[in-house]
């Protein structure tokens, strides 16, 4: 009986050290499972990541040219400040150029409304809010946008031998086309505050992130700055626009950085873990 008893024993103890081990062994394997998943999400998603990052910085760029060439290579050839004459002459002289500016400004402002899409993308698990309040500041100012590049084209309209405007001698048109203009310059400044608000929230999202140096959100607030010293400079302080107006100029440049970063370098690996969660 006490061999049979110790038999029995042996064989209890044999049974749960063999249990205890394949628990062991299970854990592990669920172990290893979990780190081999997590690295899977986190490739996936950082891959993701890097796409928007990367789109974003490509569509930054590409707006750009299209709006340097249309303000500082076709406004700036075609468009006399303070003389509508000459303005209108150069206008008339070079209409395909003008035309060609102004095919270029839409389609900036198109480049802008897909730049804020992969932006929404690349930081709304960041905050979902701000990211709303990004995409709508874009929403209104290019509309504005859009709106005042109307008053950019009446001057071809004006000067189309219409019907419609038969009425009016050369030096109304002139008049009405320098007008308009003027309007056209003034609706760029109102936009100036616009764009200079929807950096506040990009701001916001890339200092938070954690995956984009924060020296960047910095950054965006100065180049927000910038837009808002040129929109003040010019309503509220007209007289002061030779000293305010290179110093916002300066600021502007301090939304560049952000998007030549995310084009070149992407984001970086350590993201926080709270957005891998979903």
């Amino acid at each position: 009986m006490i061999r049979l008893s110790t038999k029995r024993r042996r064989l209890s103890d044999a049974a749960l050290l063999r249990h205890l081990f394949m628990q062991l062994i299970c854990r592990y394997e669920l172990l290893i499972r979990r780190i081999l998943f997590t690295r899977k999400i986190k490739s996936k998603t950082m891959k993701s990541i890097n796409k928007a990052a990367r789109l974003a910085g490509i569509l930054y760029i590409v707006m750009d040219i299209f709006m340097i060439f249309s303000g500082m290579f076709v406004d700036s050839k075609l468009i006399v400040s303070g003389d509508a004459a000459a303005t209108i002459s150069n206008i008339m002289a070079s209409e395909w150029l003008f035309r060609l500016g102004f095919v270029s400004y839409q389609i900036g402002w198109i480049l802008q409304l897909l730049l804020v899409i992969a932006l929404y993308r690349l930081f709304k698990k960041v905050d979902k809010g701000q990211s709303r309040l990004m995409v709508i500041l874009v929403v209104v100012f290019v509309s504005v946008a859009f709106l005042n590049t109307l008053n950019q084209f009446v001057p071809i309209l004006l000067f189309s031998g219409a019907e419609s405007i038969s009425a009016f001698d050369p030096t109304q048109l002139q008049t009405l086309a320098g007008f308009y203009l003027d309007m056209y310059e003034h609706g760029i400044m109102i936009n100036e505050l616009f764009w200079g608000l929807w950096l506040i929230p990009l701001g916001v999202l890339v200092y938070k992130s954690g995956f984009v140096p924060k020296v960047f959100g910095v950054l965006l607030f100065i180049g927000c700055l910038g837009h808002l010293i040129t929109y003040f400079s010019t309503f509220l302080f007209p007289d002061y626009t030779s000293i305010l107006m290179p110093i916002g100029e300066m600021a502007m440049f301090g939304e560049l950085p952000i998007f030549l970063w995310l084009l070149i370098k992407g984001v970086k690996e350590q993201i926080p873990i709270e957005q891998y969660r979903n």
